[in-house]
């Protein structure tokens, strides 16, 4: 059986695109601000 494609584990998207991730930085805190704006229904991962 072939691969899907773009797999990946939960663990590190969490690591690198979640909530808690976001906050540690300037720059990540922009992003969560802009999506809070934007009116996302998911802020983050």
């Amino acid at each position: 059986m072939t691969q899907r494609t773009l797999g990946g584990t939960n663990r590190k998207q969490k690591r690198k695109s979640g909530f808690r991730v976001r906050m540690r930085t300037q720059n990540g805190r922009n992003v969560i601000q802009a999506r809070r704006k934007k009116g996302r229904y998911r802020l983050s991962v």
